[in-house]
């Protein structure tokens, strides 16, 4: 079975992932077959809501429990009885002694992609403190990575598959209104307040590819937002700009909403 590609990849600003799903959902609705796809990014699930369109097609996405940025995505055909199944994802223990070196959650992907996994066999991944973090992966990835040794910079990382029950997960991120007055409406000056991180690191995070703005990659940190605009950045949420508002000094009064 062929699917008209052309409306579910108008105006995508990463064709790539859709262009794979499109396949996976042509293989299922030709064979019966249900299929589990990659764990998927934030703007990658974005995209895939185009398939919600297809009324031949049920999708159902998973990422480890509610809430979480990153998931897989089943696909299966609409009209089929499916019998309950766990969703084919692992845990992940990652310990080391970051006392004196403290690392960020994309310290810990890049561990992992040196050990030998790609980056979509990667769920959620959350810092532990001082030592060490814990993820989600693909059963594949957590075979692969099981017992193995790595390294953040100078220190060590040990990595351990577990179930996903005995993970601990982070606190769920509640919605957090807020407001913030800067110099101007840039990019890198609303996304600094909003994510509580230096100007420095949000220019390393829209120089990798991090930042996303609306969802699309975003490369010009002296951007201006406006009223509607949401940032999403990966392992770190959303911020959506709710009101600009200019002072008696010529500076930005922004109310955002974290999530």
């Amino acid at each position: 079975m062929s699917l008209d590609r052309a409306p579910l990849l108008n105006g995508l600003a990463e064709p790539e992932s859709m262009h794979r799903l499109i396949d996976q959902a042509e293989t299922v609705l030709r064979t019966w077959q249900p299929s589990w796809s990659t764990f998927l990014s934030g703007p990658e699930l974005e995209d895939s809501r185009r398939l919600e369109s297809l009324t031949e097609l049920r999708l159902v996405r998973d990422g480890g429990r509610p809430g979480t940025e990153r998931c897989r995505l089943q696909l299966s055909r609409s009209d089929q009885e499916l019998q309950p199944e766990p969703t084919p994802i692992s845990g992940l223990r990652l310990e080391g002694n970051f006392l004196f070196d403290r690392a960020e959650p994309e310290d810990m992907r890049q561990a992992l992609i040196d050990l030998g996994v790609t980056a979509d066999g990667i769920g959620d991944l959350w810092l532990r403190g001082d030592r060490g973090a814990q993820a989600v992966c693909t059963p594949d990835a957590a075979g692969r990575l099981n017992g193995q040794t790595g390294r953040v910079r100078d220190v060590t990382l040990t990595v351990e598959a577990v179930s996903i029950d005995s993970l601990q997960w982070p606190a769920q991120r509640l919605p957090k209104r807020f407001s913030s007055v800067e110099a101007s409406r840039r990019l890198d000056a609303i996304a600094s307040a909003g994510f509580g991180l230096s100007r420095s690191k949000v220019t390393r995070q829209i120089r990798e590819g991090r930042l996303r703005l609306n969802w699309h990659p975003v490369r010009q940190a002296s951007r201006d937002l406006n009223v509607g605009d949401r940032l999403q950045l990966q392992d770190r949420g959303s911020v959506e700009v709710l009101n600009l508002e200019l002072t008696k000094r010529d500076r930005w009064r922004v109310e955002m909403l974290r999530r």
